[in-house]
Parts: C-alpha cells; sequence; structure tokens
C-alpha cells in the first residue's frame, strides 16, 4: 500500500535533514554544477548540495515536503518542482546534469532518462531498497539490478546491505558516466 507523504512529511518526528552520507562522499569528488534531486523529499540532499554551491533542481510530488524544502531553502540554488514522476510530469533533460541523484525512490522506466540526463564525466549517486525474500514489489531491487543499470559506466562504488540510517538492505551506487 502507497504510503501517505503528505501526512508523513507533515510529521516532524518523520524529517531528517542530514544528507545521505553516500552524498556527502560524492560531493567531495566533484566541483559545484547542475544537480538533479529525484524524488527528494522536504530536500536533505538538494540543500546540501546548494550551500556547497550546485545549482539543484529538486522533484517530489508531495506538496508537503516541496513547501519544506521551499521554507528551508531561502536564498540558496534549488529549484523545487511539484511534479509526479510516475505521471512523467517532469522531463530529465538530455545532458543537462553534472550529477543525479536518486535516494530511496524506485521507478524503473526513469533509468533511460537519468543516463541520458548525466553529462559525460557526470556522476549518478542512488540507494534503493533491496527486495526481502518474502516481500518483492515494483517499489524494491532485485539484488544486482542497480550495478546493471548502470552497465558501461565506470562503477566508483557499489554495496548490497542493510545500512545504519535504513534498517532494511539497499543497493548503493556511485556511477561516472565515460
Amino acid at each position: 500500500m502507497p504510503r501517505n507523504w503528505e501526512e508523513h512529511y507533515g510529521n516532524p518526528a518523520n524529517l531528517n535533514f542530514d544528507p545521505a552520507p553516500l552524498l556527502v562522499e560524492v560531493a567531495d569528488r566533484l566541483p559545484p554544477g547542475r544537480a538533479l534531486d529525484l524524488g527528494c523529499g522536504p530536500g536533505r540532499n538538494a540543500l546540501y548540495l546548494a550551500r556547497l554551491g550546485w545549482q539543484v533542481t529538486a522533484v517530489d510530488s508531495s506538496c508537503a515536503a516541496i513547501r519544506l524544502l521551499k521554507e528551508r531553502s531561502t536564498g540558496l540554488a534549488i529549484d523545487a518542482r511539484l511534479a509526479d514522476l510516475e505521471r512523467h510530469q517532469f522531463t530529465i533533460t538530455a545532458a543537462a546534469y553534472d550529477l543525479i541523484l536518486d535516494f530511496y525512490y524506485l521507478q524503473r522506466d526513469l533509468f533511460p532518462s537519468i543516463r541520458e540526463g548525466v553529462r559525460p564525466g557526470g556522476m549518478f549517486a542512488g540507494a534503493i531498497h533491496l527486495a526481502e525474500e518474502k516481500r518483492v514489489s515494483e517499489f524494491v531491487l532485485n539484488p544486482g539490478e542497480l550495478r546493471l543499470e548502470f552497465q558501461g559506466w565506470k562503477i566508483l562504488y557499489y554495496s548490497e546491505s542493510a545500512e545504519p540510517d535504513h534498517c532494511r538492505r539497499s543497493a548503493r551506487i556511485i556511477a561516472r558516466k565515460a
């Protein structure tokens, strides 16, 4: 059953504005440029990048999440967009981004656009939950699936394990486009 994101982001107990540790590692590898944060939620990763001098486009379908991001991003280079990615309300422009992020949002039909949206030499960073033995759904990856999506790219980091900030197993990747 899909989560009610308006209710989720409306509860302060659910909010976390610490950037994903994997993103912190990626940000050290690239000079600031243009970034796209897909399924950004209230913007923990977008805010982090913007504070480092990145121009960030942050996309989410939750009004509450985008409202929170806009409240926290005053004076920062963040273009917060309310758009339902599943309904294709946002188009990823080809070769427009130095970095595309996707943390805990899975929409398989976006992977071709993500790959096309990264400029040569740019990166993709993401973490997506993995299927558990008894619980497979369209919202989780199969083991090895994320690595295959970036076949032909230079994989700088890849892991499939439980994370400290998420009790579920996730696939995590940093990949550079040739």
